[in-house]
């Protein structure tokens, strides 16, 4: 068994850059991509007291539904959270050197934060990600409780139940 999985909350450090593949008209259904950098920062204190910081920058790449997102509501300074797979592929530079790089292949893309707080919402008055997983009204709201009727538990004389174990040696296990 193996497990390929990464998630991830932090902020996007630049625009994503958008490619068409098998050609570059969006209109003749070529598959859309979209590539941005993401910073997730660790903070610590240090043997001293102080505070540190420690940066890591991951590269994300988004496919299909996932870059028409990537392209509509994600801009620079977006916070959001990635759950996807590591990925490395290589390729030959100009200069023949043999060149490699890890991505993190998007699964699950979600904005996290205030839609005041989404360059990318500031668009139009209610922002273009108004339909996207935010809304005026929370998801859940809770249901106002009842006022609970006290009834006498009711007492019984526990009987026992055949559960149909067969304690029988011989039986042919599976493992």
């Amino acid at each position: 068994m193996s497990l390929n999985k990464v998630m991830l909350i932090g902020n996007v450090g630049r625009d994503p850059e958008i490619r068409y593949l098998d050609g570059n008209n969006p209109n003749q259904g070529a598959t859309k991509v979209a590539q941005f950098t993401l910073a997730t920062t660790e903070r610590y204190r240090d043997r001293n007291g102080e505070l540190r910081e420690n940066t890591e920058w991951h590269n994300i790449v988004a496919w299909r539904n996932s870059a028409d997102v990537a392209e509509k509501f994600i801009r620079k300074g977006t916070q959001v959270y990635i759950e996807g797979k590591l990925r490395t592929r290589s390729w030959t530079d100009q200069t023949g050197n043999k060149r490699f790089t890890t991505e993190i292949a998007v699964d699950n893309l979600q904005l996290l934060g205030k839609r005041s707080d989404n360059p990318g919402a500031a668009g139009s008055p209610a922002g273009p990600a108004a339909g996207y997983q935010q809304s005026q009204q929370p998801a859940y709201q809770q249901p106002r409780p009842q006022q609970p009727s006290y009834q006498q538990p009711q007492t019984t004389q526990a009987q026992p139940v055949d559960i149909g174990i067969d304690d029988n040696p011989t039986d042919d296990l599976p493992f």
